[in-house]
């Protein structure tokens, strides 16, 4: 079987200019921001300190402006311009890695087909989240392969009941608004013929600046003219769980100040507040918390493979199975910040995970 990895990567130019490749140069700052040195710097990246010193001095021809700022007894610090650079890359790679990985999955497919060396694949349909990519990582240890497709939790269900897919990652928040949100996957999720996985709960929120600058407390205030919201895109289980909340609050998107702004993943709602191009987002506290955001917690919701029923017994979907229970998933899934593994791995029909007598409320 094999892996295939792309990565983002962008250049900048002046005009028809040569462009500035700024992978290298990116690898550079971060480490002096890491050690305060340009030459310890040098050395973790494995350029020489010639190449090194040369390299910056290209980049700020090119700006115009500084990338570094020194000070007796500080040692080298990177300039607004250096943090501003490392924090478009984040977001870069935050809102492209999604469709990265799907197309690599993608190739790792086409390549197998073409040289006869592909297994059967397990086909997995599923909203972007972190305990999925602590599944992917798991399976491609344990050497289940999986053919992969990020999309949105609609779009996921609705293509395993097209039979396009063999498992389909949505999520479902617990409490008031679990009927509403169930009701729109029912279109598609059949109680006799499809079964649900538990993968993880996990809490969703408001993301803010450290410090939380505009004193946010909750949903009413996405009403106030002064912050800047980012939204998710159209479809997303966050999206339609959000909207659901605002409407409580009878907060309408006319009256969010950038309601129209939007995000693929979690991250990249993140990764779009911590370069100051919005004051707060909406999405999981991993997210918030790997970009150095302050979380307000306003839900809890459960993530799901949802799977034919059929299937459960088929050598591929027990591996599924297997990998999910496993106690390093577990771990995994634990210490991601705001998730909760304690059902995870158990085997629920649509009844016994939506009926009243057994929905399971928020601590």
């Amino acid at each position: 079987m094999f892996k295939v990895r792309i990565n983002p990567h962008w250049e900048i130019s002046r005009d028809e200019g040569q462009p500035l490749d700024t992978a290298v140069l990116l690898s550079l700052l971060r480490a002096i921001e890491e050690t305060g040195s340009i030459a310890r710097a040098a050395q973790t990246v494995g350029l020489s300190y010639r190449y090194a010193w040369g390299l910056l001095r290209e980049a700020e021809e090119l700006f115009g402006h500084s990338l570094m700022q020194t000070g007796r007894g500080r040692g080298t610090q990177l300039s607004a311009l250096s943090e501003k650079l490392i924090w478009a890359d984040r977001r870069v790679s935050a809102r492209l890695s999604p469709t990265l990985d799907s197309l690599a999955s993608e190739l790792e497919g086409e390549l197998g087909r073409t040289l006869g060396a592909t297994p059967a694949m397990v086909r997995l349909d599923a909203s972007h989240g972190f305990a999925v990519a602590a599944f992917l990582k798991l399976a491609g240890e344990s050497g289940l392969p999986i053919d992969l497709r990020y999309r949105n939790s609609t779009d996921a269900v609705a293509a395993l009941s097209r039979g396009e897919s063999d498992l389909a990652g949505f999520h479902v928040p617990l409490g008031e608004f679990e009927a509403q949100s169930v009701e729109r996957y029912s279109k598609w999720l059949d109680p006799k013929t499809h079964r649900l996985i538990h993968l993880a709960v996990r809490a969703q929120g408001l993301f803010v600046n450290p410090g939380n600058p505009f004193g946010i407390r909750g949903l009413d205030d996405l009403a106030r003219p002064t912050v800047r919201f980012v939204n998710r895109q159209v479809g997303s289980g966050t999206r339609l769980l959000l909207e659901l909340m605002l409407s409580k609050h009878a907060v309408t998107a006319s009256m969010v100040n950038g309601y129209e702004n939007t995000e693929f993943t979690h991250s990249a709602v993140a990764a779009f507040i911590a370069s100051g191009m919005a004051d707060v987002g909406f999405g999981v506290q991993t997210a918030a918390e790997r970009f150095k955001l302050d979380f307000i917690p306003l839900a809890r919701e459960r993530y799901f493979f949802a799977v034919a029923a059929d299937a459960l017994e088929q050598p591929k979907m027990r591996q599924v199975i297997e990998v999910v229970r496993s106690p390093e998933f577990r771990q995994s899934v634990q210490q991601l910040a705001g998730y909760d593994a304690t059902d995870t791995g158990e085997i629920l029909t649509l009844a016994q995970a939506f009926s009243a007598p057994s929905r399971k409320q928020p601590a």
